[in-house]
């Protein structure tokens, strides 16, 4: 099993995690729209969490994808509802308020002003970037894959954001390489 992520945060837990459990993973910081580090056709499964929101293009991630699935893998990735980055994350976590402050595709980056982001630079904190559902599932289709699944989800936490009860939170898409015979 490999494991790849841009957080050196996450990737220490995954170490923790391997080590407490005995698993046997191979451990890799870098970015999901490179994998040059990975050969082409070598895996069978991309399990792929509600991550993209942390990169600004979606494309060549998806083309990674498909580059290191062997034909006939499968992708199964989650995302986070585009429609929920409109809202302002404060007002609904904290006060439970539907306040309509962005435009979408909404990018974290463009409400910041310089010194907040040069401050989260020096921090090596990720960016969010919402997606339309275009580059989602058209950019998965664009990239070669066939779409054979598609979930939607909400939250469960029982903290203010009562998104929830009014829309799904999540998607989950599974789609595999090539064509299915």
């Amino acid at each position: 099993m490999t494991l790849l992520d841009a957080s050196v945060e996450q990737l220490a837990q995954d170490r923790y995690v391997a080590e407490r459990d005995g698993l046997a993973f191979t451990i890799i910081e870098g970015d999901m729209a490179d994998l040059s580090a990975l050969a082409d056709d070598a895996f069978d499964l991309i399990f792929n969490p509600p991550s993209t929101m942390f990169v600004p293009h979606l494309q060549p991630v998806w083309q990674e994808c498909n580059r290191v699935l062997r034909p006939g893998g499968t992708l199964m990735t989650g995302f986070i509802n585009p429609d929920e980055f409109v809202f302002d994350a404060d007002a609904l976590d904290n006060e439970g308020a539907f306040v309509v402050r962005h435009s979408l595709p909404y990018v974290e980056y463009d409400t910041l002003v310089a010194a907040e982001r040069e401050e989260r630079r020096q921090a090596k904190a990720m960016f969010h970037f919402s997606h339309t559902m275009e580059s989602q599932l058209g950019g998965i289709l664009d990239a070669g894959f066939v779409i054979t699944g598609f979930y939607e989800d909400r939250r469960t936490e029982a903290d203010g954001n009562r998104i929830r009860h009014y829309l799904p939170s999540f998607f989950v898409v599974r789609a595999h390489k090539g064509a299915i015979v």
